[in-house]
């Protein structure tokens, strides 16, 4: 419960942050959600589910709202709070922005923190051994790169030591050389004290509130909290929740070579006969054993392969990808799968012996540099591949039970011809439910789109929040009024956007709803389409910007420039410009959609799961594409008005929602725009 000491606190906080703001308007909504998110994080309706699934439409200012309900509330139980975003965007407006604003207008006493994955950090030792060594590692590509400018940038803080923070993006492998791996940059080496990695941790134990993306929130959960406190201690608040139940099932899923896989253990027998000679005696065992169980992985990948190749004309033919049906695997993969994936961890559990070994041995500078930093890459390498093997074959190795639970497939890359298995779990809600909701001290999961067709019971599902009886749903509308600032068009066409004709009709439409002066969206299903309709237009001498003619950046630049002008600004795009892309004011005055964003179900992850329902006896369209259909359509058309004095239209020009009878749903689960149909 929410002590009426705190309850004052709150309300002082959010009275100077009003005075405070510049043109602040009284938003009903935002005081809602801090009173109800205050009342969920403080079990006043459920003493031990304290869990929340909250949808703040656009400008209810969401993020202040649970600052304000969060923060106050854990520093006085001394809890810890963990923001986990799925963008990089997001994250970048709560630490640069929003929680400075917070901190320096709430007046409480609180530390922030934004918590990167270890990859995205640089080690300076590593970049020091990369300038005073480049014969050891330069190559024809990088022999100019000035790593001591580097260095300067770091002294003279210019450089923050991650990968964000560089003035010049470096190459992937160019980052691999100086990247903070656990192996190169240990905090128990005197050298490593201030790398950048080590450094940001030790502020991550100072800080009160976290700020971190959805896999690494995953993976800190699945290693049992080795960075993040545990969830007994935190409140947490997901934004961007309508992203994680995909982001869980990426994080959760595996893949690995089941082609040509003795070439890279033939080469790790080499690296075991340059490391006898090396290293001392005493580790002589440790290698014989991984040699041993390298032998006897090939010896089992080997009947694989053969497997793989006595199948690839009947799984490959015109497609690149080819399905198991329920999941059912070859014979020959369910009799080793097991085995594949015990003889692996046990490398892998004997590989990172000797890489502490090989590494304290360079630390106490024993061994020749180059010959040891070669083989450490080498190692680095091996452990990539045996990683990867492990978490393929332990998904493989799982029991299919009656409804199937797992999305397999392989997938021939055509340039290199290697035959990659895939492995994802259709639902994540057992694992949500068993790492995060049964434990932590409080859930707040937030988005601008958490319903689908106006109900939670989709997200819910997904989540693993069914069984839940704490869970406590909120709706609030954006305060925008959008019957007076903008209207819905559905134009009347001839052909259903499934027709071969529909595009001939939409590249003769859509020039009528392009008007002059103004700044358009044209969002497209497919790339294809775009493309076709570009050069339609362009024949009729209109000036388009094109998504893949370009960065994003600089279409984005060129679209501010001719509003800034007053000129006419046509921006073309697919499904990826229908969320996240911000173009408040005259930025954005017409949007136009072209057809439902449908996804077809080809990828081997949405057939299994719409084989899954089928199974069941559902019906995959209505019970999965029709919701996920109706929440793309609803961030689609959040394009338009980014601010309360935006005003435009948009237009439709897809007839399903007038002639099919998921339509009018679809159409009740958009913001309230006024309606112009012409049928």
């Amino acid at each position: 419960m929410l002590s009426d000491q705190l309850k004052s606190q709150i309300r002082a906080i959010h009275t100077r942050i009003k005075t405070t703001l510049p043109n602040y308007q009284p938003r009903p909504g935002q005081n809602q959600l801090v009173a109800e998110m205050a009342k969920i994080v403080s079990g006043t309706y459920h003493r031990h589910e304290r869990i929340g699934l909250i949808e703040a439409g656009t400008g209810t200012g969401k993020s202040l709202a649970y600052m304000l309900a969060v923060i106050p509330y854990a520093l006085a139980q001394k809890k810890k709070v963990v923001i986990a975003t799925a963008t990089v965007a997001l994250q970048e407006q709560l630490v640069n922005k929003d929680l400075p604003f917070f901190q320096q207008h709430s007046k409480l006493l609180f530390e922030f923190s934004l918590v990167k994955g270890r990859q995205r950090y640089a080690c300076i030792e590593r970049v020091c051994q990369q300038q005073k060594h480049p014969e050891l590692f330069a190559t024809a590509n990088d022999a100019a790169f000035d790593w001591q400018q580097l260095l300067d940038n770091w002294q003279q803080r210019k450089w923050l030591g991650d990968r964000d923070t560089l003035a010049t993006p470096l190459t992937e492998d160019l980052w691999q050389r100086i990247v903070a791996d656990p192996l190169h940059c240990s905090k128990t080496d005197r050298r490593h004290m201030n790398c950048p990695f080590h450094l940001a941790r030790a502020e991550v134990s100072n800080a009160d509130v976290l700020v971190v993306n959805h896999a690494l929130l995953l993976a800190d959960l699945s290693s049992g909290n080795s960075i993040l406190p545990p969830p007994e201690e935190t409140l947490y608040v997901i934004d961007e929740a309508h992203h994680l139940p995909d982001s869980a099932r990426e994080f959760f899923a595996a893949q690995a070579q089941l082609t040509h896989n003795s070439v890279w253990l033939e080469k790790a027998a080499k690296t075991i006969q340059q490391l006898i000679t090396l290293l001392p005696a005493t580790v002589m065992k440790e290698l014989l054993r991984f040699d041993d169980s390298c032998n006897e992985l090939n010896s089992l990948l080997k009947p694989i392969e053969r497997c793989v190749s006595e199948f690839k004309p009947r799984w490959f033919g015109e497609k690149t990808e080819f399905r198991f049906t329920d999941a059912a695997l070859p014979k020959l993969f369910q009799q080793q799968a097991e085995q594949l994936a015990q003889i692996s961890q046990k490398a892998l559990t004997q590989l990172e012996k000797i890489q502490q070994h090989l590494q304290e041995n360079v630390t106490e500078q024993q061994l020749p540099l180059k010959q040891s930093m070669n083989l450490l890459q080498e190692l680095a390498y091996l452990r990539q591949k045996m990683e990867q093997q492990q978490a393929l074959w332990q998904l493989y190795a799982a029991e299919q039970e009656k409804n199937v639970y797992q999305a397999r497939w392989v997938e021939l890359q055509n340039q290199s011809q290697y035959v990659i298995g895939h492995a994802c779990p259709l639902g994540v809600a057992n694992k949500l439910e068993q790492l995060l909701f049964t434990d932590a001290f409080a859930v707040l999961l937030c988005s601008a789109t958490l319903t689908a067709l106006n109900s939670f019971q989709y997200i819910k599902y997904d989540l693993g929040l069914t069984q839940f009886e704490g869970v406590q749903t909120l709706q609030v509308a954006s305060p925008f009024a959008y019957a007076e600032k903008g209207r819905i068009v559905i134009p009347k066409m001839q052909t259903d956007p499934t027709e071969q004709a529909y595009t001939d009709e939409l590249a003769t439409l859509l020039p009528t709803y392009l008007p002059d002066d103004q700044a358009s969206l044209v969002l497209f299903a497919s790339y294809w389409q775009m493309q076709q309709v570009a050069e339609v237009l362009r024949k009729k001498k209109f000036s388009l910007l094109v998504q893949g003619e370009a960065s994003r950046q600089a279409l984005l630049q060129l679209h501010g420039e001719n509003c800034k002008h007053n000129r006419t600004s046509i921006l073309f795009g697919t499904q990826s410009f229908s969320e996240g892309l911000d173009l408040p004011g005259k930025l954005l005055t017409n949007l136009v959609i072209t057809k439902l964003p449908f996804a077809v179900p080809t990828s081997p992850l949405e057939e299994a799961l719409a084989e899954a329902i089928t199974k069941k006896g559902g019906n995959a369209f209505l019970q999965l594409t029709i919701p996920a259909t109706s929440k793309k359509l609803v961030q689609a058309c959040g394009r338009l008005l980014r601010q309360e004095q935006d005003e435009g239209r948009i237009v439709i020009l897809d007839r399903r929602l007038v002639t099919k009878a998921y339509g009018s749903a679809m159409l009740n689960a958009l913001p309230p725009f006024r309606r112009q149909i012409e049928y």
